[in-house]
């Protein structure tokens, strides 16, 4: 077995799919999920989810192609924490605070370019792609420092499976390859590193919460996309779910049947073994496309400055860069999978949004076909719970990590 088909958990999952599909069958959750309706609007709790959960886990930062040639940067802000992304000499993709040792202002401002140095502008001190402090402006003037303190605050970032990620707090002792709870074994199965970074834009939507439900069902798809997706939307209203820790895949059994069910398994390929959602905590859903080429649409959902906001980057992929028509096409599916999520999900997420800041109605619930939302409220509240010391035993539980 080759491919994605000879990870084994890719493979048991995509034979569960096909099975499934073709015995038109179908797993439940044990129980109607009910969740209090607050922790969507209930600014206390969002400043909890600030301060514990996305100051202390592992985040998407960028795919590795949008920073692939040593010099390469970009600048964002991440849960309010200015952050630098550069690749280095070596290779090694390193994430800083965007902020001079000396007085704090950004060192890079534009918000991506080449660069091997990175003057801050206020008054001149020059950092390099390792965030070490090379220069000071009228050094003799200023007086007598250690220059090696003084570098570029480090933050603990990670490159897996294609995807950089970084810790905001940079004294974090979290270890992201025990956060990821070998997901990325499987993820690395779509070869991403080595794609092209065709394009990305940024969505405001309801609290992230909200987005991101979305995401993780394929229950309204036959309902609040029938006009979009159409007729394929109605394929898709149940999914099987697997847990990784609080990581999860869900895939369409009837889709993974339709694919596959007529091949035999040494003939499946690659890019229906991968098809579904892809989720890794707390915010990212990758799935896959076609338009102009193979891609993939990377969503990343980000709280934004309080209960009622968030920000939604969507990332477009593509296994091949696109030429001619091809990019033409890639910019049609791009732009029309932007409109479905701005006019279908986020614009019902507002509305709900706006019914929940009410407080006319005291719960939501998830029914039995929607255990993906159900495990990732749990995973929530489980790690709002969980003091520093214990977060590395957290995700180190065997009896947590798969499902």
């Amino acid at each position: 077995m080759s491919g994605a088909m000879a990870n084994p958990d890719i493979a048991r999952f995509t034979r569960d799919g096909v099975r499934h599909g073709l015995a038109n069958s179908f797993e439940l959750a044990p129980e109607i999920r009910r969740i209090d309706a607050a922790r969507y609007v209930s600014e206390e709790r969002f400043a909890a989810e600030m301060t514990r959960l996305f100051r202390r886990l592992p985040l998407l930062l960028a795919p590795s192609c949008e920073i692939p040639a040593p010099g390469d940067f970009k600048t964002m802000d991440v849960a309010g924490v200015p952050i630098l992304l550069v690749r280095g000499n070596d290779g090694t993709a390193r994430a800083f605070v965007n902020a001079c040792s000396h007085r704090g202002a950004n060192v890079a401002t534009e918000p991506c370019g080449n660069r091997r140095r990175f003057t801050c502008p206020y008054h001149g001190w020059t950092y390099d792609e390792t965030g070490r402090l090379v220069a000071i402006a009228a050094a003799g003037d200023f007086g007598d420092i250690d220059r090696t303190k003084l570098g570029l605050t480090p933050l603990p970032a990670a490159e897996r499976a294609g995807l950089i990620f970084g810790i905001l707090d940079p004294a974090s002792k979290l270890d992201i390859d025990g956060f990821l709870a070998g997901y990325d074994t499987m993820l690395e199965a779509f070869g991403l590193k080595h794609w092209h970074f065709f394009s990305s834009r940024v969505c405001e939507g309801p609290n992230w919460k909200i987005s991101f439900d979305g995401y993780l069902d394929y229950y309204h798809l036959p309902v609040l996309h029938k006009n979009s997706f159409g007729r394929n939307a109605q394929l898709g209203n149940r999914a099987l779910y697997r847990a990784w820790g609080p990581h999860q895949r869900l895939v369409a059994p009837d889709r993974a049947a339709a694919a596959l069910g007529h091949l035999p398994e040494s003939e499946w390929p690659d890019r229906f073994a991968l098809i579904g959602v892809w989720t890794i905590f707390p915010g990212v859903a990758i799935a896959s496309f076609d338009g102009g080429g193979r891609g993939v649409m990377i969503s990343h959902v980000l709280p934004g400055e309080q209960a009622g906001h968030s920000r939604t980057r969507l990332i477009y992929l593509m296994e091949r860069p696109p030429s001619g028509e091809q990019e033409a096409a890639a910019v049609t599916q791009f732009d029309f999978l932007q409109r479905v999520v701005i006019d279908e999900d986020y614009a019902t997420g507002l509305r709900q949004q706006q019914a929940l800041k009410s407080g006319a109605l005291k719960h939501v619930l998830f029914g039995r076909n929607e255990g993906g939302q159900a495990v990732f409220h749990d995973w929530v509240d489980r790690i709002l719970v969980t003091d520093d010391a214990d977060l590395n035993a957290l995700f180190h539980n065997p009896a947590a990590q798969r499902t």
